[in-house]
This record gives C-alpha cells, structure tokens and sequence, in this order.
C-alpha cells in the first residue's frame, strides 16, 4: 500500500513561505511540547531537534517544553492533549500510533478529528534490522532463520498494536513467519536492545538505528519505502520481493482540542518558518526523511484516509 504517495496526490508539495505575519497571539507560558513515545526514539529525537531550531533563531517569546509522555502506546500523551485546561499552550509530537491507539484502545474516547492540525514535518520509513553478529546478510536468510526458530525469534519495536508490531505482523502474515514480539517505550530503547544482542530484529526507523549503523554493530536487511533509500544503497523494499507494502511513520505536530485559532496560527506560522528552515531540511536529509507538507485542511484529510488504513491493518494483525 503507499500510504503516503497516495494520500498526498493532488496536495501541495511544500510551504515555500511562511504566513507573511505572526498571528497577534503569543504565548503567556512554556509551552508543554508532548512527544507520543519515550526518550531516544524517532519522535524525541525530533522534537528536541525542533526546540533546538526554535532556540537557536530565537522564534518564540516562550520556550517548547519537551515533555515525553509514551505510556500505553501513547494513550498516555493523547489523554493529556484531550483533558488539558490549557489548549493554547499544548501541543504533540505524534507519529502513527495517533491512528492506531485510539482505534486499539476505543475506551480512551479520543477522536482525533477534534484536534488542531497545526503541522506535517515529514514522513519517516521503516527498515528491518538484525546485529551483525547474527550471520544473516539477506531478507531470504533472515525469513529461513525465522522459520527454522519454529516460533522462538525474538523481534521488539515500540509498544503493542503500533508502528513496529504492524509491520511485523504485516510481514509475519506475507511470508508464514512467527517471532515472539517484545514491546518498548520508545524507539531508542528497541535500537538499544538490539545493539545489545537482547533481541534478534527491530524495525526501527533509520534515525533510531543510526548511531548503531554508523559503528556497524547493526545491518539493514530490507526497507519499507517505495523506493530503495539513498541511505543504504542495494538494501531492497518488500516491493521488490513481490509485496506491495510501504510503510512510513508520520512526522507531524497537532495541537490540542480546543485551540483557539489565534494560536493554531501562531504556532503553524512557527512550524512553516521551522519546516522551510536549512536546519530542517538537513534534517530530513540527513535522517533519511520524505519531506511531505500539507495544510490544516490535508492533514485532516490524511487523518482520515490513515485511521481507514489502520483500521485494516489492525484487523489483519487479530
């Protein structure tokens, strides 16, 4: 499935400018910048990046407050974002469990449409990885190496029913494979594990697995991209073992039900300025990210289009 080419058909490719004017509005306090995961993962790691941006150029009159709220598959940082008394100097870091969790956990009474689109920043692929000291140098290696553990593989990713345990399941289903699946707080705890040998495959995003790539304790074996990635030249997509499945994380911040639409303003002035920025685009360069702007109105067209998408998907994995 392109979950992301073909949602952004017809979409504006990118904010060339920022508005031509700050909203009136200023923030009166920090401001709480929750982020939909635990410390080290792909979503902390941008949104320290973010602050740092915002800092450095001086863009706000009050500081973003990174405040790291992962817990139950980020029930924990939807929660907050829907019972805040302060919607105007909330905002969230989210990536797909925005989707997903609510769907998974119907009890939360979360409905993401009642949030504030303020901005997509990006979308982030997926890669399957295994410790170099595994032996297994191809994805045809690994799925025998999986088959041959009868049930034993040990596999870990971010939480239950999100990101990582999706594309598992996706690719347990496609080539009759079954791993045992451990869940972490955060994508920097799952990179960790698997550096550390505690565990014998993730599929973290290429920013959470870079540090351990660039010292070689780590290998890329396939990628859930639409295309090959620059970043890891000869690694194939599942597209190219005959399954048409691409997978990306999204990237983007919302702000919580009940903004007003002076600060939605506000802050999607920021984030334009903060998006077309060098920084940011060295970033996603860098980090091996997919640029992918929209407006209020796309974003919540996206919305729509990706909880269809992982309602399916969810359904699949029962």
């Amino acid at each position: 499935m392109k979950f992301w080419k073909t949602l952004i058909a017809g979409m504006s490719a990118l904010a060339l400018t920022a508005p031509a004017a700050i909203a009136e509005w200023q923030p009166r306090k920090p401001i709480d910048f929750v982020i939909m995961a635990g410390p080290g993962g792909g979503a902390d790691q941008i949104a320290r990046f973010i602050q740092s941006v915002a800092e450095k150029k001086d863009l706000t009159s009050r500081p973003l407050i990174p405040n790291n709220k992962g817990g139950g598959s980020g029930a924990e940082a939807l929660i907050l974002l829907n019972t805040t008394n302060d919607p105007d100097h909330t905002i969230l870091v989210t990536l797909n469990s925005f989707f997903s969790t609510p769907i998974r956990q119907p009890e939360l009474g979360v409905d993401i449409q009642t949030f504030t689109p303020i901005a997509m920043m990006g979308v982030d692929p997926f890669a399957l990885w295994v410790h170099k000291n595994s032996g297994i140098e191809t994805f045809e290696q690994w799925v025998d190496t999986v088959k041959a553990a009868d049930g034993e593989y040990i596999t870990g990713g971010t939480g239950s029913g999100q990101e990582d345990s999706i594309v598992f399941a996706y690719v347990n289903n496609a080539f009759g494979i079954e791993s045992k699946y451990i869940p972490f707080d955060g994508g920097g705890a799952v990179a960790a594990a698997l550096a550390g040998e505690q565990i014998n495959a993730t599929v973290n995003n290429p920013a959470e697995a870079r540090g351990f790539f660039q010292a070689g304790d780590v290998r890329p074996l396939l990628v859930f991209s639409d295309e090959q990635m620059p970043a890891y030249p000869g690694v194939p997509t599942l597209k190219e073992k005959g399954h048409d499945f691409s997978y990306y994380n999204q990237r983007a911040v919302v702000g919580a039900p009940g903004m007003s639409e002076e600060a939605a303003e506000y802050y999607r002035a920021l984030f334009t300025e903060i998006y077309n920025s060098e920084e940011w685009q060295n970033y996603l360069e860098t980090e091996s990210l997919s640029p992918l702007w929209m407006d209020a109105d796309e974003q919540r067209a996206y919305w729509n289009v990706q909880v269809d998408n992982h309602t399916k998907l969810l359904e699949g994995m029962e």
